[in-house]
């Protein structure tokens, strides 16, 4: 599944935060060591990192914690004359749909490589990148993100310094690989959370809007998946979002029934897909896949 969105138009809030059977790839990292890669923010707010496809590269590819599965794009595909498999259904913020596959022998971010991985093939228009790592080249490990810096940092937790600096842990549950936190709440409302580092905004499923009685006339908007699928939802505004105690005000949510949450076993209660535009407002953010942590670092004041 890959669950990203992209907004084509969106409501601007002010947020504020506060403290309260497949081929299988083998990674190989030689030296234990934490690996800095410097990022590159995108027209999303995404964070874009050199990928090495073999000897070839780098290229810049998303780091997505919403993406089952690593993409390359069609066109770099075609460049690098990868072959091209058979196709799989996979599920994306905005339906289901079918894309081609490749195996790629040698996929690099960083010192850690992974052999023999399976891929899924996206033009690259609606990707926005020449690909996209997901978390299927994330296990066991942990992703740092620091926005103040610009600078991403793949390793593990003790060659990162632990959980030095961060304020607030929480703890999460592995489901279809990745990462769901379930101590976080809406406006009240008991909510699952999902790190989504793909997408520029939040998602939260129609269960979520119920809920939070977010009915009426709302703002609508579009959202494009990296399939190319297109999906309206209401765009409403929460008064806070707490995930463990961190407290986000006046969080922007796009409300849509995504057969994504569906692929989570998530349709039925409350649950949300925490975007880039919240993250951002917090100094730094480690995924930490291995301990099943999410942590948070708050910005000076907040």
């Amino acid at each position: 599944m890959a669950a990203l969105g992209s907004l084509l138009a969106m409501l601007m809030a002010a947020a504020n935060l506060s403290a309260a059977q497949e081929p299988e790839a083998a990674a190989s990292d030689p030296t234990g060591e934490t690996e800095v890669i410097v990022g590159t923010q995108d027209s999303h707010d995404r964070m874009t990192v050199p990928v090495r496809i073999g000897e070839h590269g780098t290229f810049p590819f998303l780091i997505d914690t919403g993406s089952q599965r690593t993409v390359v794009s069609t066109e770099l595909a075609l460049r690098l004359a990868l072959p091209s498999f058979e196709k799989r259904t996979i599920v994306s913020i905005a339906g289901s749909e079918t894309a081609a596959t490749t195996v790629i022998n040698e996929i690099a971010l960083g010192r850690r490589s992974f052999n023999d991985m399976l891929v899924l093939l996206f033009e690259g228009r609606h990707i926005g990148a020449d690909g996209i790592v997901g978390v299927d080249g994330l296990q066991d490990q942990r992703v740092l993100i620091d926005f103040a810096a610009n600078r991403m940092t793949v390793g593990n937790a003790k060659s990162q310094g632990g959980n030095k600096g961060f304020e607030i842990v929480v703890t999460g549950r592995r489901r279809e690989g990745q990462l769901v936190v379930t101590d976080a709440e809406i406006d009240g409302v008991r909510t699952a959370v999902v790190i989504d580092t793909g997408a520029n905004t939040s998602v939260g499923n129609r269960a979520l809007q119920r809920a939070l009685g977010q009915r009426g006339k709302l703002t609508q908007a579009v959202l494009l998946s990296v399939t190319g699928q297109e999906t309206v939802a209401d765009i409403g505004v929460a008064g806070e979002v707490s995930v463990g105690d961190a407290n986000i005000s006046n969080a922007v949510i796009a409300f849509t029934d995504s057969p994504a949450f569906t692929a989570l076993n998530l349709e039925r209660r409350p649950a949300l897909l925490l975007g880039m535009r919240e993250l951002r407002l917090f100094k730094r953010v480690a995924i930490d896949f291995s301990r099943r942590k999410v942590l948070f670092d708050l910005p000076k004041d907040s």
